[in-house]
């Protein structure tokens, strides 16, 4: 059950827009499992990261058609955590 809740987190989500939003208002961005929930990814911050988060939040990203050099693809669909943190935390990803 640990295993589970500790694997519901893939990786660190790591763009732009997600270093800018870590750096001004201390919210970290994660790709998570489709079958995760606010309580599994909190946890996991948790055990994982040793913080404790004051707020999770989690967005579903459709899969897209794309359309590159002259072949038609998909983007994946992906399920997103945001993780918000007191003031003082910080998670380091190095």
């Amino acid at each position: 059950m640990k295993n589970e809740i500790l694997s519901s987190i893939k990786k660190p989500r790591i763009t732009e827009k997600s270093g800018i939003k870590s750096e001004s208002q201390n919210v970290y961005t994660f790709e998570i499992l489709k079958n995760a929930n606010k309580k599994d990814v909190a946890e996991a911050i948790k055990e994982i990261y040793k913080v404790k988060p004051i707020k999770v939040n989690i967005v579903n990203l459709p899969a897209k058609r794309t359309f590159r050099r002259g072949k038609a693809g998909t983007k994946k669909s992906v399920k997103k955590a945001l993780v918000f943190l007191k003031k003082g935390d910080k998670i380091a990803f190095i």
